[in-house]
């Protein structure tokens, strides 16, 4: 991990973390009607002040999946997952954390080839989760503006699709943010597997994935865009799907589930 980058100042509400050269007190990310800036004021870390009382909590999912999320829990509680495939590892969306624990277990697994990032809520510290593993960080061109530490490791790439490999494919699906993407991995199960971040958002009964411009502000999308992005999802064959939090992780029928959730936007 690069020292200086280290001491670099980090977003206590969204932990993204930010260059020298930004000398303001702002986020713009929170600052944005889709997140919040708290009622006590824009606050400031480090990634060293962070590592002096957090870690990474690593969690296996499947044989090809593991979770990591920062423990406390700090920021908004997002995970990452780290995708093992054959030609080389993923890690889906980005934690504000990169301690030696994390470091040696995915270098066990064969290192990291890529950071594919859904949206910008994730993208923490991604230049230093890249230049620790001297990889690339694929994110949508439609949210470029919202990039702000990227480093030379970025690849914005454009279009409805972008193929990878082993089959794992990105697509954009817009919505909460223009770029809003996900990725799927056709042979993590019977039918493919989706990893959403929260292009859609799995209620705590388990049985509806709200789709919205802003979650925690409770903003709404209207209802020709829910209608384009229900399309978009009709062209993915998916059982499986995992979300931006640890508990949403739907295992079977996730398809019926989607379906019966856009059906309730009429």
């Amino acid at each position: 991990m690069n020292g200086n980058d280290n001491k670099l100042k980090m977003c206590t509400e969204c932990g993204t973390q930010y260059p020298e050269s930004h000398t303001d007190n702002t986020c713009i990310i929170c600052e944005d009607e889709r997140q919040a800036v708290p009622q006590s004021g824009q606050s400031w870390t480090s990634h060293e002040k962070l590592l002096e009382k957090h870690s990474v909590e690593i969690k296996k999912i499947n044989d090809n999946l593991y979770e990591f999320v920062v423990n406390p829990r700090f920021s908004i509680g997002q995970r990452a997952l780290f995708v093992i495939s054959e030609d080389g590892n993923i890690l889906w969306d980005c934690i504000p954390l990169l301690d030696e624990g994390v470091i040696e277990f995915i270098k066990s697994k064969g290192g990291l080839k890529a950071i594919a990032i859904s949206h910008p809520h994730y993208y923490s510290i991604m230049k230093m989760w890249a230049e620790t593993f001297t990889c690339k960080i694929y994110i949508h061109e439609k949210d470029k503006e919202w990039v702000v530490n990227a480093g030379n490791s970025v690849e914005y790439w454009t279009g409805d699709h972008m193929k990878l490999w082993n089959q794992i494919r990105l697509h954009n699906i817009g919505g909460h943010f223009d770029g809003s993407s996900v990725i799927e991995i056709p042979w993590m199960s019977e039918k493919g597997t989706l990893l959403i971040g929260d292009t859609m958002y799995l209620s705590p009964s388990m049985k509806h994935f709200a789709t919205m411009r802003s979650y925690p502000n409770r903003i709404p999308l209207p209802q020709n865009e829910i209608k384009r992005i229900e399309k978009r999802f009709e062209e993915i064959s998916f059982d499986t799907i995992y979300g931006f939090y640890s508990y949403q992780n739907v295992e079977k029928n996730a398809e019926e589930i989607v379906k019966k959730s856009f059906a309730k936007y009429q």
